[in-house]
């Protein structure tokens, strides 16, 4: 499998913090399942020996002193130059041994990212009932805004072509820039896949960063502002909608009392039901305005992932399928 990558460039990057006990594994596991490829590992803020544990395992070792996933992810896609890349953790759950898989699904396919789809190994205590309750829960908000064409939304195992990367205008600093990754592809319809791979304990000894609540309320609030940054004229056309039946509800009895006494007897609620009817109104021409504008910020970007390389053109470049 590995001749069809041959002699292009690949990068491995794994954002770390506080892994000591399971980094130096997985720089070996994604060496040997992909011998070409660099593996980046970029510690953030450890207060361990994450750094020096992944150097002696033979990993370029860089930093990142702003806390957070998506600050390393931001700062990784910034620096990196190269044809794929491999985006995984470095808690030693991921398979490497599926990253030839994705590797070959992105080139085969042209495609901009393969998720690897998590499918639980061992004993069942990988994948904690918080994590994937709030997985579906959050995919299937994604799904209902933006379209299901991804199950595993928040995996951290993806294969990226290189125009998807330098594309990527990440705004996320932390768990949620999954979320964020996901939205950018479904947004600009970008063709993307997943595959099915092996799920794994954390090794003893290490403890995850991710706070099922706290980081769940913070993609949720993720989705929100990406629904009203990416949809704005369904955002808004459901605020005018609210706006708008709270309005004639509360008229309701101004105009029955008026059409039986000739007089506004509600005179408060009269005004208020139509200040709400006037932000029904405002709602939905700011929803018309920010999608004109939403649209002009969808062609720049397009045109922005068009003027880097498609995983074909790099991979005829190199003399590959």
């Amino acid at each position: 499998m590995g001749e069809a990558f041959a002699g292009m460039k690949i990068a491995v990057l794994i954002p770390c913090h506080n892994e000591e006990q399971a980094i130096a594994p997985v720089v070996r596991s994604f060496q040997a399942a992909l011998p070409q490829a660099e593996i980046y590992v970029y510690d953030n803020a450890s207060t361990d020996r994450t750094a020096q544990a992944a150097a002696a395992a033979g990993a370029q070792v860089r930093s990142e002193p702003l806390k957070g996933k998506g600050n390393v992810v931001r700062r990784m896609f910034a620096d990196i130059e190269a044809d794929i890349y491999l985006l995984t953790d470095g808690d030693d759950t991921y398979h490497a041994p599926s990253a030839p898989l994705l590797v070959a699904r992105l080139l085969e396919d042209n495609l901009d990212m393969v998720v690897g789809r998590r499918r639980e190994s061992g004993n069942g205590e990988a994948y904690r009932v918080g994590h994937r309750s709030g997985n579906r829960l959050l995919a299937g908000a994604v799904a209902l805004i933006f379209g299901r064409r991804l199950v595993d939304m928040l995996s951290g195992y993806r294969a990226f072509s290189r125009r998807f990367v330098k594309s990527f205008a990440a705004v996320s600093s932390g768990f949620e820039t999954e979320t964020e990754m996901t939205v950018h592809a479904l947004a600009l319809r970008l063709p993307v896949a997943e595959i099915d791979t092996p799920y794994g304990a954390r090794p003893e000894g290490s403890a995850s960063k991710l706070r099922t609540l706290r980081d769940g309320a913070r993609i949720a609030f993720t989705i929100f502002n990406l629904f009203r940054g990416e949809r704005p004229l369904a955002f808004f056309t459901l605020w005018a909608a609210f706006f708008a039946a709270l309005s004639i509800v509360l008229a309701i009895p101004v105009v029955i009392a008026y059409l039986e006494t000739g007089l506004v007897l509600r005179f408060p609620t009269a005004i208020l039901s139509t200040g709400l009817m006037l932000l029904a109104f405002l709602s939905q021409a700011s929803g018309f305005i920010l999608d004109a504008v939403t649209d002009a910020r969808r062609e720049a970007k397009r045109l922005n992932y068009l003027s880097h390389e498609s995983p074909a053109e790099a991979a005829r470049r190199h003399g590959g399928a």
